[in-house]
């Protein structure tokens, strides 16, 4: 069985989840390539300490990089997007600039 902290491995900090978290109250986080939505919600509620309402996954295919003459596909990872019950405090893991 997995901890909660190896399920959730990072959070998505881009333009987009930023806006996707102030807008829809949704959370983007990178997750374990086989962590599972019940899995993923649990662990969100255990170590952020809120209530869920909603997971939405995708597995993100790697990407083709080359070095010098050589290529290959970078590793799949998955990502989830979480969405907290209405009423819930919004999580702040992105501190203000």
């Amino acid at each position: 069985m997995k901890t909660p902290h190896e399920i959730i491995q990072r959070p998505i900090i881009t333009e987009k989840g930023v806006e996707i978290k102030e807008l829809q109250r949704t959370l983007v986080f990178q997750v374990a390539l086989g962590a599972t939505k019940p899995e993923i919600k649990r662990a969100v509620e255990q170590v952020f300490g809120v209530k869920v309402s909603a997971v939405r996954t995708i597995v993100v295919p790697g990407k083709f990089r080359r070095q010098g003459a050589r290529g290959g596909y970078r590793s799949d990872w998955k990502k989830a997007y979480v969405r907290l019950k209405s009423g819930e405090k919004m999580i702040d893991y992105l501190e203000p600039a």
